[in-house]
């Protein structure tokens, strides 16, 4: 009889020593008790799967610093001698989103090709089964990027004025750029909120992530009108591109590269030697540009989630 809990203090001994062996993206000790020490991971975020007094499975639940409750779960795996690791894995999710509010999301980590790779395609396929199987049903792949010096900095092409705005303008620019966006995330949120909504929600994430809020910039055409705005934001251990877009009526002229150009050059002018960037694997055009800017893809994020709530 296998039996599923969150662990308490007296547990960490247990937690800790576990080991993914598999070609997948996982938290090992060191990382996890450091996090534990900022409340990023915590006792009760962290769900095992018993056997004769033996962890056989483990989830660790991450949120940022603050949070009330846990939003990803960062890393699931369960021991091969139990059999159907699918199965075991699915009841240690739902025994732990039982307790959590939603929305919440599970990401797979994995090096590009992988379903080209049998390993790698079956440590995948049983934990996205346990994924789906818990509730976790929606699913999308992202490509991530990852830029350094020595991939250089874009220079400025001069097409665009980018200038800061207050909260208002960039709100107003939100709800233009969802329109028609490529993004999943982006466009499950207007089929089941609305523009109004999906605008405000993108905007008070990124007011809320750890980046600064004196580097976002609205870009303006050289006739003065909008053409997009660029977002720099942070995640806790890094810079990241944050938000980026174009509005619809300016899409396809090439301004995207110089939106991009522009968060790059900001962090790069701040010292920063990594800026991380993740978009959709169906939003071609995002990827381009990514590469055409000196990004390197350097993995592959299979995100599964709550469906979005209206």
């Amino acid at each position: 009889m296998i039996s599923y809990r969150a662990t308490a203090p007296a547990d960490l001994d247990r937690v800790t020593p576990w080991i993914v062996t598999e070609p997948v993206g996982w938290i090992p000790a060191d990382r996890y008790l450091a996090e534990l020490a900022e409340d990023m991971y915590r006792p009760e975020w962290t769900w095992i799967a018993e056997h004769d007094g033996q962890v056989v499975g483990r989830a660790l639940w991450w949120g940022p610093k603050g949070s009330p409750h846990p939003v990803a779960l960062d890393c699931l795996d369960v021991d091969p001698a139990v059999g159907d690791r699918a199965a075991v894995a699915a009841e240690l999710i739902r025994a732990a989103l039982a307790g959590f509010p939603e929305p919440v999301e599970y990401m797979i980590k994995v090096t590009g090709g992988w379903r080209d790779d049998p390993v790698i395609l079956e440590a995948v396929q049983w934990r996205r089964a346990a994924a789906h199987a818990a509730g976790l049903t929606r699913e999308v792949e992202r490509l991530q990027f990852e830029w350094a010096p020595a991939d250089g900095v874009p220079p400025a092409a001069g097409r665009l004025r980018f200038t800061e705005a207050s909260d208002e303008e960039f709100l107003a620019v939100f709800r233009r750029i969802a329109e028609g966006s490529l993004d999943a995330q982006t466009r499950a949120s207007l089929a089941a909120k609305g523009v109004d909504a999906t605008a405000r929600e993108e905007m008070d994430f990124y007011l809320g992530a750890p980046g600064k809020r004196e580097w976002w910039r609205i870009a303006y055409t050289r006739e003065g009108e909008v053409a997009g705005m660029a977002i720099p934001s942070a995640t806790p251990y890094n810079v990241n591109v944050g938000y980026l877009g174009v509005v619809p009526e300016f899409r396809g002229r090439g301004y995207v590269d110089e939106v991009l150009a522009e968060i790059t050059r900001l962090h790069a002018t701040n010292g920063e030697s990594r800026i991380t960037a993740t978009t959709d694997m169906g939003n071609a055009p995002m990827a381009a540009a990514f590469g055409r800017a000196g990004y390197r893809n350097t993995e592959i994020r299979i995100n599964l989630s709550n469906d979005v709530q209206p």
